[in-house]
């Protein structure tokens, strides 16, 4: 099968890396071919964290110019960022709620409106799901979980490559036993998103 092009965006502490392997490992579940590139670089300091995965027939996991099917992003500035991997098609999935920089406090740099950013994407490409991915986190007992509610928002739309049952079983096996339930109440309410859609 053709490569399903996904690229993860957001910053140091959002779970970018977690979110990647949790969707490689149910890739695995599926027995389908997957290949990631993870840039951690500044992730500890909040810096940016990229993921790039290729689902199906790939060897390189770096996708390449205007080539993403699906852009996740958990932070609005990151996915401008992530611009020149975008093309029209690009299906983009995005948290509305911001995560200001330090160095916007040390007045060193600013932060637009969170809006500014997702009505840029929205001027580039045909399909934006904005989501308040963070309200949700919380309802479902904890901010750390904002990464589950975006890959099941993520997956829940038609032609996402890996079916549920297995996004399910690899978030069972990714976290310890006591955050299993919270993960998969976090999933739970982003996939259930597709209905407001």
């Amino acid at each position: 099968m053709k490569s399903y092009n996904i690229y993860i965006a957001g910053v140091g502490g959002q779970g970018v890396i977690k979110t990647s392997q949790v969707l490689g490992l149910a890739c695995v579940k599926k027995g389908v071919n997957i290949v990631m590139s993870e840039i951690h670089g500044m992730s500890q300091r909040g810096g940016s964290v990229p993921a790039e995965i290729k689902i199906g027939d790939a060897y390189s996991p770096l996708i390449e110019e205007g080539a993403t099917d699906l852009l996740i992003a958990f932070e609005p500035s990151e996915a401008v960022r992530a611009a020149r991997k975008l093309s029209k098609r690009t299906l983009a999935v995005v948290n509305r709620k911001p995560v200001i920089p330090f160095t916007v406090s040390l007045g060193i740099s600013t932060y637009e409106d969170p809006e500014i950013y997702i009505n840029e994407l929205r001027e580039n490409l045909n399909c934006i799901i904005a989501i308040d991915a963070l309200s949700l986190a919380e309802s479902a007992g904890s901010i750390l979980s904002v990464n589950m509610v975006m890959l099941g928002a993520a997956s829940s739309f038609e032609g996402f490559p890996v079916e549920k049952g297995f996004l399910v079983e690899a978030i069972k096996e990714s976290f310890s036993p006591k955050y299993v339930d919270l993960n998969l109440k976090a999933f739970n309410m982003g996939f259930e998103l597709k209905k407001m859609f």
